[in-house]
């Protein structure tokens, strides 16, 4: 099993998926794949979000995980479901200590340095910045890894496809997660396009 940040330099955008219907996620997968975006998250945020990460690991070359993972039994049925990486919005003792002990990769959300300094204490150096655009921008982020240089970052939660360059051109940014990628009503030619875009985008990318 790859460590979360061989994960998170899989490709400069991990997809945030809400997912409605399952009988679309293979699809989905497929499209995304195709594009260059291979690690995807599908969110626990939809009752289908667990038959969706069956369905997308079906698909060759995705590498499927869970997001909005908020306790353990969320935790264990992601896993249950195929999910080979886990993503929280904040970071708790509980679910840091589970992931650890299983050696899943995990993906804490943090916005303070008091949460860098939990998760250091746990062992954890790779975290996700969320809500990004809320807790201080690039800025704050900016600010936030001076003092924790060895911490590296997935900013998610109002990151677009204009903002994203200026995330990853950050040398504590591996990556940044975002939603744009697959809109909501998106046909799976322009999920596809707008994944080979992503795919690109990178430091110095205009």
């Amino acid at each position: 099993m790859s460590s979360i940040g061989q994960l998170m330099r899989t490709a400069p955008v991990i997809p945030v998926l809400v997912v409605d219907y399952a009988s679309q996620a293979g699809a989905l997968a497929q499209a995304l794949v195709a594009g260059g975006l291979r690690v995807l998250e599908v969110t626990l945020r939809t009752p289908a979000a667990f038959q969706a990460i069956r369905e997308m690991k079906q698909v060759p070359g995705a590498i499927v995980g869970a997001g909005t993972v908020t306790n353990p039994q969320q935790f264990d049925d992601a896993l249950e479901a195929g999910a080979e990486f886990i993503v929280s919005p904040g970071l708790t003792d509980r679910l840091a200590r589970l992931a650890i002990g299983r050696k899943v990769p995990y993906l804490p959300g943090i916005s303070t340095a008091s949460d860098i300094m939990r998760g250091l204490d746990l062992g954890l150096t790779h975290f996700k910045f969320f809500p990004a655009s809320t807790s201080g921008g690039i800025k704050g982020l900016q600010a936030l890894s001076a003092p924790f240089a060895e911490c590296r970052f997935c900013p998610t939660g109002g990151i677009t496809a204009e903002t994203a360059p200026d995330w990853l051109k950050l040398e504590s940014v591996l990556c940044v997660g975002g939603s744009w990628v697959v809109p909501r009503g998106a046909g799976f030619g322009e999920v596809e396009a707008l994944a080979r875009e992503a795919a690109l985008l990178g430091p110095g990318t205009t």
